[in-house]
């Protein structure tokens, strides 16, 4: 393992981490190796429990026998094949049932990519083109919100309103307009508006900030009286995380664009989904010679080995009853945090921020916690728990009172204000 960590340090780059403290002769990386359930195991046969499911993917634990007998069965068939004018029953039935998951059938189409970012780009690009060719072509603003984040592309970044996550510019990309509330919708003119965007319920690299009750039903209303379309990225809300299949079902939404990705494999592989209406599909229809397709695509476009996984995951799902479990776990996670400062929660995704002054307690608390059996990650100096949705309430008490434990030790005043 130790030769295997030097070439890490020689030849790998990793995505959102400081390389400098990385590449240290004295920092040791924890390399995992293998994994059950909630459980992972590091180079020298440590367990933790993965309280941020790898970076809010894992739906069902690792090593799901379903998931895994999916993925091998079809392996056995063709590991990937051309979307791109071709076509296979794996992808055929998973369309069928991500758009059957939408109460009221107005999302009748998949489209699918390879990530969060491209589910994001596949939606705004849609948006644009369709009033482009459709008699509107004034409709080119894109209204965001401010601490948004909806990937590292460069049109999702340039909907973002994190300025550290654009990298060395951020006048870049679509026309974008930033708001902070509902009530800045107002002065704008909306016949010039193609889409607005928005994570539903609550903004994940924002820190976990929370929206108001009721206001994503006020953005719908609004969308439809101004005949603008609602873009909602649910790559980090899908999929149970919310205590419902989707955020957007608390309360009662159904969008004109559908972005998922993270747990659409159950956090297997990568594959992403954006769902649409009839009425966008039937605005990109016409003689080829028109130039009305949607010319956007990636070569893993449909992967069947992620549409197995993201079949197996659905699967899942039913025969497991997941979400009828979930009301007993968001209750207990709540009960294991609610006490401290800064807590707020949105179904199994909870968190809690710590007011210190030292920009790196948030690394530092995670870092501890390790100590005590639990990875996670934090938004700054947000501490994130984001489980499997398959933790048991044994685990759930184990991963809080990880989390206690590095709070007493790296934050105690902070946590206790």
């Amino acid at each position: 393992m130790t030769d295997l960590i030097a070439l890490d340090k020689r030849h790998l780059w990793h995505p959102f981490t400081p390389m400098q403290p990385w590449c240290s002769p004295d920092h040791e990386p924890l390399l995992l190796v293998s994994g059950n359930g909630c459980t992972l195991r590091d180079q020298h046969g440590r367990e933790y429990l993965d309280g941020n499911a790898s970076i809010w993917t894992n739906i069902h634990g690792h090593g799901h026998p379903v998931i895994n007998e999916a993925i091998i069965e079809q392996l056995g068939k063709v590991a990937h094949t051309s979307f791109l004018g071709f076509t296979h029953e794996p992808a055929i039935r998973l369309a069928k049932e991500l758009v059957d998951l939408v109460p009221g059938g107005k999302l009748t189409r998949a489209f699918f990519t390879d990530n969060g970012s491209t589910a994001i780009e596949s939606a705004v690009r849609m948006a644009l083109q369709f009033w482009k060719q459709n008699g509107r072509q004034e409709r080119d603003t894109l209204i965001a919100f401010d601490r948004a984040y909806h990937g590292d592309t460069l049109g999702a970044a340039s909907l973002g309103g994190i300025p550290l996550f654009k990298g060395s510019g951020n006048d870049f990309g679509y026309r974008v307009v930033t708001v902070s509330s509902m009530d800045e919708l107002a002065g704008l003119a909306a016949d010039r508006v193609a889409a607005v965007i928005l994570e539903p319920l609550i903004q994940g690299a924002a820190g976990m900030r929370l929206w108001p009750q009721g206001m994503l039903k006020s953005l719908d209303a609004w969308c439809d009286a101004h005949d603008v379309f609602l873009i909602l990225d649910e790559v980090m809300t899908g999929f149970g995380r919310t205590g419902k299949m989707f955020a957007c079902e608390h309360e009662d939404v159904v969008p004109d664009f559908l972005c998922l990705a993270k747990g659409i494999t159950g956090g297997y592989l990568p594959f992403a989904a954006t769902l649409t209406t009839e009425r966008v599909f039937e605005g990109f229809l016409g003689d080829p010679g028109e130039g009305r397709t949607f010319f956007y695509g990636h070569s893993y476009a449909g992967s069947q080995l992620g549409c197995a996984a993201a079949l197996a995951s659905l699967r899942v799902f039913r025969d497991e009853r997941v979400l009828e479990q979930l009301p007993a776990k968001i209750a207990r996670l709540r009960d294991g945090l609610r006490d401290l400062p800064a807590f707020r929660q949105c179904g199994m995704i909870a968190a809690i921020t710590v007011d210190s002054p030292d920009p790196s307690a948030g690394v530092k608390i995670c870092l501890a916690a390790r100590k005590h059996g639990l990875l996670t990650r934090p938004v700054g100096n947000t501490i994130v728990l984001m489980p499997p949705l398959c933790v048991t309430l044994g685990e759930i008490d184990r991963m809080t009172a990880a989390l206690r434990a590095a709070l007493a030790e790296v934050a105690p005043t902070e946590s206790t204000a």
